[in-house]
């Protein structure tokens, strides 16, 4: 991997490209391809792992497993990097449920809520402890990461507890945004928003169909 800082926007495709060679099982691909099949430019996918590798060859592309390998190491995913679930109602305890972080080289280390007693309880393989432990928590396991799954109306607290705690970096799924110190990050997953846009998209796409078709049928 080149010693080249990247920019937010190329690491935001990052895990894109990761997730589709992932699934080939050729020797070979190009980046041509991967533009094609996740329906980005071409340019901009041959900027971006040129970046991350090395391993490109003109008009040939890129052997799979080593650019695997490089997105890998580009994401840091053989770096065991803790994460903690702040909210334990039906998003929290889903994700608590959820396999795929490991792939990832992310690990959910433990769960908090308001609801929690001072004694920890178990949901399958992991604790959930009380608002109170969670500085204690990740300053003891070194965590920065944070998953914020809590109701709108408990957002900015959850939040301002966990930048409190240490954590630099949030992956907010509250349906609300969230205000915080300039050095801590802030993903925002908005999962009805997002399908309401995905609605959008399909009836426009229908609709476009439909103008032509229509206009065919003029002609």
């Amino acid at each position: 991997m080149q010693s080249t800082t990247l920019s937010k926007a190329t690491l935001s495709r990052l895990p894109l490209y990761l997730q589709y060679v992932r699934t080939v099982e050729g020797s070979m691909i190009s980046a041509t391809i991967i533009a094609r099949n996740l329906g980005l430019g071409e340019v901009q996918v041959r900027k971006d792992l040129r970046m991350i590798s090395q391993a490109g060859q003109p008009k040939v592309g890129y052997p799979v497993q080593q650019l695997r390998w490089d997105l890998e190491m580009a994401l840091g995913i053989h770096q065991k990097i803790s994460a903690v679930i702040v909210g334990a109602g039906k998003m929290g305890t889903a994700l608590m449920d959820y396999d795929g972080f490991h792939e990832y080289g992310l690990e959910i280390t433990a769960a908090f809520d308001n609801h929690a007693s001072q004694v920890p309880f178990r949901h399958g393989n992991m604790s959930i402890y009380a608002m109170s432990k969670l500085k204690s928590f990740c300053q003891q396991y070194d965590v920065h990461l944070g998953i914020l799954t809590v109701p709108a109306s408990a957002a900015q607290d959850a939040a301002d507890q966990m930048v409190a705690s240490g954590i630099a970096a949030i992956l907010n799924f509250a349906p609300c945004h969230i205000r915080v110190p300039a050095h801590v990050i802030v993903q925002q997953m908005n999962v009805a928003l997002s399908m309401a846009h995905l609605n959008l998209m399909v009836h426009q796409e229908n609709k476009e169909q439909e103008e032509t078709h229509y206009g065919k049928q003029i002609v």
